[in-house]
Parts: C-alpha cells; structure tokens; sequence
C-alpha cells in the first residue's frame, strides 16, 4: 500500500515545473515576439521614467534650495512697518541701534527708502528714465546680515567724516553699466557726481533691493531722507528665532508693537518651493496614468499571446502539465515584461534628473524609495495585468487546443 500511494505522489513531483523552468518559459515566450515585447515595455517605461524624473527633480530643487538656506541662514528676521488697514507710523530713527542692543541679535543692519533719491550714469540722462532704480540709505553691513556679498570693491564707510559714495545692488549696477569699482566708476546722485566703492552679487533674501543704490546716512539726507529705516534686517540666535519676532517688535517700538511687522525671509523661499510641490503631485499623478495605461498595454499583449498559443498549451496539457503550471508560466511572462520596462524607466528616469540637474547647476538627489517603488509598481502591475490572461491559459481544454495543431 505503501509502494502504491508513493508511485503517484512522485509522478505529481515529475510533472511539477520548477522555478528555473518557469522563467526560461517565461524568457523563451518574450524572446519570440521581440517586436510586440519592446512596444508594451515601453508603456511601462514611460510611466516609470516620468514618475521618477519628476520625484528625481523635485527632490534636487528641494536640495539646492536646502543649500541656498544653509548658506544665508533661516535665522534673519525682517522688520518693517506692520501691514493692515489704515497709514501705519513709520519705524522709529533708532530702530537699528534698538535691535542691536538685544541679546538674542548677532548682528543687525537696515535700509531707509530715500523718496526723491534717483541715480544716473550721467546728467544727461533724462530725468524720467530711471529704470526702476532708487537710492536708500544704509546702516550696518547689509549684505553680511543679508548672506550676500560684495562682488567688486567694499561696503559703506559710514563714518561722519567719510566722501560721498555709493555702493551699487546687482541689477541696479547692470542698469547702469558698471561692472567693477574704479576711478571712473561714477554716478549722478542729486545733483552730484557720487563715487562707486562697491557692486554687490544678488541678494536672496531680499530681491527688491538689487534695484537699489546703497548710500551712508549723511548723503541720503542731503537728499532729503527723513532719518527713518524702512527695513532692520537682523540675524538672530538659532536657538531663539521664534522668541525673538515677539521680541524684536517689542524693543523697536516699545509703545506701539502692534505697528511692527517682522517675518523671516526664508519663509517666503520655503513657500515658493512648497508651491513647486503641488506641480510635482499633479506631473507624478500624470506619470501614474501613463504607468496604467503601460500595463493595460501588458495585459492586452498577454491576451494576444495566449490565444497565438492555444496550440502549444494544448500540446502541454496533453502531455500532462497541469493548470497550475499553464497559468505560472504565463503570469511569469507577464512579471518579466513589466520588470523589463521597469528597468529601463528606471534609466531613463535616472538620466533625465541627471542631465536636468547638472544643467541647473542642482546637487543630483533621486530618493530610493523612489526607484525601489518604481520597480515595484511595474512588478504589481505586471502581475495583476497578466491574472486575467494566465488563468485563461490554464482553462483551455487541451482538445480545443490540439485542434488548431
């Protein structure tokens, strides 16, 4: 009895198709239709490449921004006049030397906006072309406080006994067609020829005032600046930045803090790049549906392939193969096609973020969950796309099959 219940369970072992064997199935079946192969792959790549791309790009943005802020800081604070219903009074004249006193501010500097400052690269410029340029009154190192720096020359003495002069912002200095400090550097302030000491390289985390020509307190008020800062830019103790806008308010304007406005100017980049991520869900939403209709393109191809095949799954059902190893091969065939254009999204994907970073001057980031989901979408996809045609295959009754032999 023993010998007769071991014979038929051996014959079932025999007749039971390994891993290895399934996958040389699976190769064999894809290398015979190469043609029909790479087009369904290439849905699959499509899908993964742009999803990647898109997550890849945006992960790169996010990293030189992250650079950008670590160079400048997230720790400057600005203040200005409080924004709201009705004329708010201007910051007081002693708003700067205010902040300084405080523990908390490592440094501080600020502008004041001089109303009738102009400046020309010569009087013969007609007095209406500005291009957008003003003039504003400096206390402090501006451009250390604000990240920046100067590209040519130096920044404002501001001595009581120093000359006239000037320090240019980046856009203003391009407006007006200096490009380095010199001798002949000069500009037409007020009526006057006002010497260039210094060019500055943009300012990040304060844009308008590249359009600005920077001058010591004692020339901005020859040309009628009434003393008051429009802006105190501080740098602050890491530890203590939330703290220190609740602060600051209340050291500048001791009786009316509610009229004092200060935010950070990171927070404006920050926003800026959380405004960049809502496209990035709406490109990896679309790269979603292109990974779709890739593994309808799968199914459709597994469908085409089992109904050529009819005569062969015949002849192997006849032979013995069961319905189990009818269906694996074909849901193998399925995993291989989607894995095979998975990969070469994955290629794809990773060459687009690269060229595109690099291109940017962007430090190159590609998350690994990004990848490692990308291959296992193709690989769920492959599979739930190959069910409905691998059990198809297996329910082909084998004399059906012999009969288009």
């Amino acid at each position: 009895m023993t010998a007769d219940t071991a014979t038929p369970r051996r014959a079932v072992r025999r007749r039971t198709v390994s891993p290895a064997d399934l996958f040389r199935l699976g190769v064999f079946g894809l290398r015979t239709r190469p043609g029909r192969v790479v087009l369904s792959a290439l849905g699959i790549a499509i899908g993964i490449a742009a999803m990647i791309a898109v997550v890849g790009i945006s992960s790169s943005s996010k990293a030189a921004l992250d650079r950008v802020l670590d160079a400048l800081g997230t720790n400057v604070l600005t203040i200005t006049q409080a924004q709201g219903f009705g004329e708010t009074p201007p910051l007081p004249e002693t708003a700067v030397a205010s902040a300084t006193r405080q523990t908390v501010v490592e440094q501080a500097a600020g502008v004041g906006t001089v109303p009738q400052g102009r400046v020309y690269r010569n009087p013969l410029v007609p007095a209406a072309q500005t291009n957008g340029l003003g003039v504003v009154a400096g206390w402090g190192d501006v451009p250390e406080v604000l990240g920046g720096s100067v590209v040519s020359g130096r920044w404002l003495d501001t001595a009581p006994d120093a000359l006239p002069q000037v320090v240019l912002g980046a856009a203003a200095a391009e407006a007006l067609g200096i490009e380095d400090t010199g001798d002949d550097a000069r500009v037409w302030i007020g009526g006057q020829w006002v010497q260039v000491v210094g060019v500055l390289a943009p300012l990040q985390l304060a844009e308008d005032l590249d359009h600005q020509a920077f001058v010591p307190e004692q020339l901005a008020r020859t040309l009628g600046f009434d003393g008051h800062p429009t802006a105190v830019y501080t740098r602050v103790d890491p530890e203590h930045v939330a703290a220190a806008r609740d602060l600051l308010a209340g050291a500048i304007a001791p009786d009316r803090p509610q009229d004092v406005g200060v935010t950070r100017p990171s927070d404006a980049l920050a926003a800026k790049n959380a405004t960049d991520d809502s496209f990035t869900g709406l490109l990896v939403g679309i790269g979603g549906v292109a990974l779709l209709v890739g593994g309808i393109g799968v199914a459709n191809t597994m469908v085409i392939t089992v109904l050529e095949r009819r005569a062969e799954v015949g002849v192997r059902r006849a032979l013995g193969a069961r319905r189990r190893s009818i269906r694996d091969q074909f849901l193998v065939e399925s995993l291989l096609l989607s894995f095979l254009g998975g990969v070469a999204g994955v290629v794809i994907g990773v060459g687009v973020t690269v060229a595109f970073a690099l291109a940017q001057g962007w430090p190159v980031t590609i998350p690994v969950w990004a990848v490692g989901g990308g291959l296992g979408a193709t690989i769920l996809i492959g599979g739930v796309s190959g069910l409905y045609p691998a059990a198809r295959a297996a329910r082909i009754p084998p004399t059906s099959a012999l009969a288009a032999v």
